[in-house]
């Protein structure tokens, strides 16, 4: 991956806020609708959607906080992440499963409880 220009810190700060946004309301979001409130330029604008949402969830994960990226969606998989979401989980140590089912519909939801607000 090529280091990230000033555009991409433009649209980065956008999606940092945006997903704040969403945090606070306690709201979901698809990849495509938070590409678009970040305006990430094409081409590519989810891929670099991901790799910018696996970044959030290393440095949460490393913070002791709840992944934020769990509120990002795929508008195809009823509701839940996309699958690198539950490798990088697995990665991290915390979750053992497969990326579809009724074990990662567990685990998502349990990532979506402690993000929410009380």
């Amino acid at each position: 991956m090529s280091p990230p220009t000033n555009q991409d810190h433009v649209w980065q700060n956008r999606a940092k806020m945006a997903l704040a946004s969403a945090t606070s309301l306690g709201r979901i979001v698809t990849y495509a609708e938070m590409a678009d409130a970040a305006d990430i330029p094409a081409p590519q604008r989810i891929h670099k959607l991901t790799l910018w949402l696996e970044t959030t969830m290393r440095q949460d994960h490393a913070a002791g906080r709840p992944l934020r990226a769990a509120l990002v969606i795929s508008r195809n998989r009823n509701g839940l992440p996309a699958p690198g979401f539950f490798l990088l989980c697995q990665e991290l140590g915390i979750y053992q499963g497969a990326e579809t089912g009724a074990d990662a519909a567990q685990f998502h939801q349990a990532m979506l409880s402690a993000l929410m607000p009380r």
